[in-house]
């Protein structure tokens, strides 16, 4: 009987063997080839994507950019100096603490000590920095360097922006870092709640913007504090005194009440 070449019982399990490898191969090749995964979920803006660090502010800068708070000792610093360049305008030089300039990760997760700078002349953005150096043309009054983090969020300490500021008079310069807040206490408020009664009864607080707020506030009951508009929360133990402090950096009417019980414990007033 005459066999086909190729045909043996042992050609016929090697060649079955080198089918199932190549299979088994296939799923290993596809995935090398797939797209890579995006730095945050579709839809999402930059300062909504996962990772995020520090607390989110309710406040903005001028293009609408949320604050992104930090302690003040994990806060980066910035100083900007500036020399007059041979063809005019200025050269800036910026020395940075606790910060590292990471523009192979800009649009990602915002991470403390790492981001951009954007210069802001005469109060107008006008690009970026992703190093030390810069350039500002002739005609400028004044400049502004801000620290963001990699979201584009702005990095800030005590609900300030990590920022320097200094004129442009065509001498050289130096920009000193902001002053620190006074340490002062602000304005204390107590708060007694016993059922469905509050001490004292509620009326209005007046405040200034940018003065802080301490609220002691003592329940017979658990229950949870809220401060509309500023969106803080303040969870109440029964019997246990519990506090609260913010800046007022929002204008307007703001109630604070309970969740729970739903009272209205006073309200802010902040001009």
């Amino acid at each position: 009987m005459t066999r086909t070449p190729g045909a043996s019982p042992l050609g016929r399990r090697f060649g079955g063997l080198c089918l199932v490898l190549v299979l088994a191969a296939a799923p290993v090749l596809a995935g090398c080839g797939g797209r890579a995964t995006t730095h945050h979920k579709p839809g999402t803006g930059h300062q909504e994507a996962t990772g995020g660090s520090g607390t989110l502010l309710p406040a903005r800068d001028e293009a609408g950019r949320r604050l992104r708070e930090l302690p003040p000792a994990q806060a980066p610093t910035v100083r900007a100096e500036v020399r007059p360049d041979s063809e005019g305008g200025w050269n800036v030089h910026l020395t940075v603490e606790r910060f590292l300039f990471t523009p192979e990760s800009t649009g990602g997760a915002a991470v403390p000590g790492r981001g951009h700078a954007r210069l802001l002349v005469d109060g107008r953005e006008t690009g970026r920095l992703y190093g030390p150096w810069g350039y500002v043309p002739a005609g400028a009054r004044t400049l502004t360097v801000r620290l963001h983090a990699d979201d584009h969020t702005v990095w800030a300490a005590d609900g300030v922006p990590v920022q320097a500021t200094l004129p442009l008079a065509g001498a050289p310069a130096t920009s000193a870092p902001p002053s620190p807040r006074p340490t002062e206490p602000g304005r204390t408020v107590t708060l007694t709640i016993t059922g469905r009664t509050v001490q004292p009864p509620p009326s209005r607080i007046e405040l200034k913007k940018g003065e802080r707020l301490t609220l002691h506030v003592t329940s017979d009951h658990d229950d949870t504090l809220h401060v509309h508009g500023y969106d803080r929360e303040l969870p109440l133990s029964a019997d246990t005194p519990a506090a609260l402090t913010l800046t007022a950096d929002r204008t307007g009417l703001f109630e604070v009440e309970t969740h729970g019980s739903g009272l209205v414990l006073t309200q802010l007033v902040v001009r």
